[in-house]
């Protein structure tokens, strides 16, 4: 069993059953990516769509390709097609494109709604204010070619554990009001928090997604 495909198991099975892997493949070659597909994984995550869209040509095509970097509007039409779910959608206006090109591609495209839930300025992510404003606006109900799927969040890069365990409970209990109300063209049925050093307490605290990269394939190539 190669390194890969054996960190690949000993992660799954370390992880509650009702949760998504994405293993994030950014940087890495596609042999990487494949070795990975071969071990029985199929969601791969990228932050940038230059190396989203030419993974997606080379390998397998049911491979389900997660966009978790920030998104910029006129970058969206290059994955519209082929992307499986948007991680960061952090404003309307981007949610508008996604929905012009998922009507092109004739498709909805399932999107998170990216929350500012760390105590730093360098995150996106839009504020409580902001995402009721996307909720409750009458234009989400015009976009027929979007889901809302659920809530994506990173915390505090930093050693304080209790710091990012209150940001992820901020989060969760966030999704939980948003999942027991009605609003049209919303599925919550995804939280997606936690990354290789903090996917633990993301998971203690209600995460069915997380995006765990170097633990998988090793320090990033840059």
């Amino acid at each position: 069993m190669s390194e890969i495909s054996s960190h690949l198991k000993d992660l799954k099975e370390s992880l509650p059953e009702n949760c998504t892997l994405v293993a994030v493949s950014k940087t890495k070659p596609s042999s990487d990516v494949l070795e990975a597909y071969e071990a029985g994984h199929r969601d791969f995550g990228e932050n940038k769509v230059q190396e989203l869209a030419q993974k997606a040509e080379e390998l397998p095509k049911d491979i389900r390709w997660h966009m978790i970097g920030h998104l910029q509007r006129n970058k969206v039409k290059y994955i519209a097609d082929f992307v499986h779910l948007i991680h960061g959608v952090d404003s309307l206006k981007l949610l508008k494109e996604i929905n012009k090109q998922g009507r092109k591609s004739d498709r909805v495209i399932d999107c998170l709604l990216q929350m500012h839930i760390a105590e730093e300025d360098t995150k996106f992510g839009l504020d409580k204010n902001e995402l009721d404003e996307i909720l409750q606006g009458e234009q989400l109900k015009e976009m027929t070619h979007v889901r809302i799927a659920g809530l994506m969040g990173m915390a505090t890069f930093t050693e304080n554990q209790d710091q990012v365990r209150r940001e992820f409970k901020n989060l969760k209990s966030l999704y939980d009001e948003i999942k027991n109300s009605d609003h049209t063209n919303v599925q919550m049925n995804t939280l997606s928090m936690g990354m290789s050093g903090d996917y633990a307490i993301a998971l203690e605290e209600g995460s069915n997604m997380v995006r765990i990269g170097s633990a998988i394939f090793g320090a990033r190539n840059y």
